[in-house]
């Protein structure tokens, strides 16, 4: 970044900050008097983990900069595509030969969490990528700081400052320069791939780290496959040196190429790009602006608080998403096959089996505030089991809640429901006595108790599915039911012109009589205990996640570490970076070494 100011003498001075990588290469040849001593203490500063910044500055004359400014000012009112690249061409023209002033280091601590929460993040199954624009010793200070890094883990470093190059950047050549460049970093990712082969038979986990050079060329059409296979592969990945644009296009390259959900956390102006890149975007509000809150989908205060969106908000939605599509395809095929199995019945001949207002109200009334109640309050598990076991996310990131499988089980299980219905309703009451006088039913009759019992299986299913029952869950389930007798009630106590078929059916017909009350209990039994002995084998022999820690917690071990440990080991992604991972690879190199 650069600034032209005017100080008291009337002189015009360019005064200019940025990247160690990107300054020095702007320095002129009579401005480089401090250029050794100024690397060493940079280097240093990285070291020691702090963030470095280079200074440097130029005199202008009144003929350069007002050529300087009338370019400029024609490049930022254009409208054109390449705007933005046309803008920084006019500027690199006048940010060149400067005299070097020193350099800056400042701490900048991680904040409190982090480490803990990424832990988090790694054992839920979540890939984690730091683009940074930090040197690249101090953002590998940073990576063992966050235990992204640890001692032993093989590092794939991929940078630019080789012998050769800068001899060529000496000379001046630039073509040769980025020719020589190229080369290097494709052999240097080659290199990588090979040691990645090496690694994988050995179950050794590695880190890439590459630097903002070497990351220009990795993204270049012809090579960016062979750096994503190689990133992938690693358990950490870190781009140091990385410009907002190039933090973008990482961005881009991984959610296009991979297919995989991606999101982008950062603070600050230059994470714009990423954040936005990403399909989810959370910026952190804090003391560097609020540009990237502004860019985001979601905002919170501090890194740590990523682990509460993710593993508890971000599974119970996950879950409840899932679930109220699914059971939305449950109840509207259990309903929707009674018509046509009646429509069969009656040798499809267009006989109504439902008033039309129990067709339109359906979805209206009687089954659609239970599912919307589920969808906003229903917890498999709380909020601090969540945490307790990350695991819990995997669900998520292996869609087993919203695989195929689930969804054509749920359509199957409203076929089967359907079919129950409609044959044992007909059975029931086709030929035998409806009430003491010996009236069998009529086809209005029939409609009314057929749709009592959808009424009653779709909300009694919703019931059994629900793992976290609050008041209004309770209102809504048990009020839909109660809500269509009053409708029968008061709809059929309506002129015949406008109730129809409904007319007087409740109170003259189905009230009075015992069987009516007698066939919804049985349907209504007999259509749940499928799915009743179907939930109650799987919970038994093959529990999922959740239903594991459901059970652990009921009977009383969520404390036990030996039941814990046993939950945790169901997971099918190994944790490779975090302090858990360091901890049991600890534990595996130690009877090595004894």
């Amino acid at each position: 970044m650069s600034v032209i100011v005017r100080n008291e003498e009337g002189r015009l001075l360019l005064l200019s900050k940025g990247a160690d990588s990107v300054m020095f290469e702007r320095l002129a040849q009579d401005g480089r008097e401090f250029e050794v001593q100024t690397r060493l203490h940079i280097n240093e500063y990285a070291d020691a983990g702090l963030r470095t910044l280079v200074l440097a500055y130029r005199e202008l004359d009144e003929e350069e900069y007002n050529e300087f400014n009338e370019e400029f000012s024609q490049a930022k009112n254009l409208v054109s595509a390449d705007r933005e690249e046309i803008i920084e061409e006019v500027a690199e023209r006048i940010e060149k030969d400067l005299i070097l002033l020193g350099a800056t280091a400042v701490e900048d601590k991680l904040q409190n969490g982090v480490p803990e929460c990424i832990d988090k993040l790694a054992q839920a199954g979540i890939k984690l990528w730091v683009l940074t624009g930090d040197k690249m010793e101090t953002a590998i200070n940073i990576g063992f700081a966050c235990s992204l890094l640890r001692q032993g883990m093989k590092q794939i470093i991929i940078n630019s400052e080789t012998p050769g190059i800068r001899a060529l950047e000496k000379a001046g050549d630039k073509s040769a320069v980025d020719e020589a460049a190229k080369a290097n970093v494709i052999q240097q990712i080659s290199e990588g791939k090979a040691l990645l082969n090496v690694a994988s038979e050995d179950s050794e986990a590695l880190a890439l780290i590459i630097d903002g050079k070497s990351l220009i060329y990795a993204l270049e059409d012809d090579v960016k496959d062979m750096f994503l296979e190689l990133a992938i592969g690693c358990a950490s990945v870190i781009c140091c040196r990385s410009s907002p644009k190039q933090k973008a296009l990482v961005t881009r390259l991984v959610k296009v190429k991979t297919g995989s959900t991606t999101l982008a956390i950062g603070d600050g102006a230059n994470d714009v790009g990423m954040l936005q890149e990403a399909d989810i975007g959370v910026g952190i509000s804090g003391v560097e602006g609020m540009q990237a809150v502004m860019s985001s989908d979601i905002a919170i205060a501090q890194f740590r608080f990523l682990e509460r969106l993710l593993l508890v908000h971000g599974h119970w939605c996950y879950r409840r998403i899932s679930f109220m599509i699914c059971y939305f395809f449950y109840k509207n095929i259990a309903f929707g096959f009674t018509l046509f199995f009646f429509e069969a019945y009656a040798s499809f001949s267009g006989e109504a089996a439902y008033n039309d207002w129990y067709l339109s109200l359906y979805n209206v009334f009687f089954t659609s505030l239970p599912v919307i109640a589920m969808g906003v309050f229903d917890q498999d598990v709380a909020a601090r089991f969540c945490l307790k076991f990350p695991l819990l996310y995997q669900e998520g990131v292996q869609n087993v809640l919203f695989s195929w499988t689930r969804i054509l089980g749920w359509a199957f299980n409203g076929v089967l429901s359907s079919t129950l219905i409609f044959f044992f309703c007909a059975c029931a009451m086709e030929h035998q006595a409806f009430r003491k006088g010996g009236e069998v039913v009529g086809m209005e009759i029939f409609g009314a108790v057929m749709y009592t019992c959808v009424v009653w299986v779709v909300n009694c299913q919703m019931a059994l599915s629900i793992n976290y029952f609050t008041l209004i869950q309770h209102v809504f389930i048990w009020g839909s039911i109660v809500f269509w007798y009053i409708f029968l009630l008061v709809y059929g106590a309506m002129d015949p012109n406008i109730s129809t078929t409904a007319y007087q059916v409740f109170i003259e017909a189905c009230a009075p009589a015992l069987s009516f009350w007698l066939v919804t209990l049985f349907v209504t039994v007999a259509t749940l205990l499928p799915y009743f002995s179907y939930a109650a084998i799987q919970m038994r022999f093959f529990p999922m996640y959740h239903q594991m820690i459901q059970w652990i917690r009921n009977d009383g071990h969520s404390e036990d570490p030996e039941y814990c440990q046993m939950v945790r080991q169901r997971s099918l992604r190994s944790t490779t970076v975090g302090y858990t991972a360091r901890f049991s690879r600890s534990k595996l190199e130690l009877p090595e070494q004894i």
